[in-house]
């Protein structure tokens, strides 16, 4: 069984569509949310992920803020002003998805459950070290959690009996065997800020329990040119390249 794992979309649709295409045939999607904000693409992105097979999706908190759900002085004025293009842009139909998206789900047959931004906090916390990833070990039962967010690829590891989980950055294009308990990050989709450029997603395999941490260039510049058509911040524009 083949589980494409993607997160922070960020409206945009060239990445994704590129991400779908190198991705293959897949036998379900799991979201982890921020399908808008930022990119210049919003509805097409909802409606593609809508559409996908055997779909689960989250609410991330640049959805959430479209939604008049957070405070948009909560985030930097350039990221701010994304958001309100955002929503001039949304359409009724593609907003009634957004709002009907769950902020965790714990899937109980395959042992996992899904976050945006953790299990404590699902639609805003980031987990960007050891010590915060170690204190959200007690809010989920699974043996796996799967997070985005941070929009950095990552698994963190806590073994049986340790008191601080572990911090590995998964080798690309290379199947890692999963090991409990773990809550695993597959990166952006739509706005990498690693310093790496290209899309990053994951398939999971719950059978063989196996992370494929995966990452396929796009065009970059499609995307540009389509932020700047549209006046959305240059600084998100160009960051785009450099991925950062």
């Amino acid at each position: 069984m083949r589980i494409l794992i993607i997160t922070d979309i960020h409206g945009n649709y060239v990445a994704l569509d590129t991400v779908l295409e190198h991705a293959g045939d897949v036998d379900a999607v799991w979201c982890l949310g921020d399908v808008v904000g930022y990119g210049p693409n919003p509805n097409e992105c909802v409606e593609r992920v809508a559409g996908l097979p055997g779909l689960l999706c989250l609410l991330g908190n640049h959805d959430a803020a479209a939604l008049d759900m957070l405070d948009l002085n909560t985030f930097n004025p350039e990221a701010k002003k994304s958001i309100e293009w955002t929503v001039e842009q949304l359409t009724p139909e593609n907003r009634a998805f957004l709002q009907d998206r769950p902020q965790i789900i714990a899937i109980e047959d395959v042992n996992v459950t899904l976050a945006h931004g953790s299990p404590r906090q699902p639609v805003f916390e980031y987990l960007l070290d050891t010590r915060a990833a170690s204190e959200n070990f007690e809010y989920f039962e699974t043996a796996y959690c799967f997070v985005g967010h941070t929009h950095l690829p990552v698994i963190f590891q806590m073994p049986a009996g340790a008191y601080m989980s572990g911090l590995a950055i998964p080798p690309i294009n290379q199947v890692t065997r999963m090991e409990a308990r773990a809550i695993l990050n597959p990166g952006s989709v739509g706005q990498p800020r690693d310093r790496d450029p290209r899309a990053a997603y994951a398939i999971f395999d719950p059978e063989a329990c196996t992370w494929d941490y995966r990452r396929v260039a796009y065009p970059v510049e499609e995307t540009q040119r389509r932020m700047q058509a549209a006046g959305l911040p240059e600084r998100h524009v160009l960051r785009l390249e450099a991925g950062w």
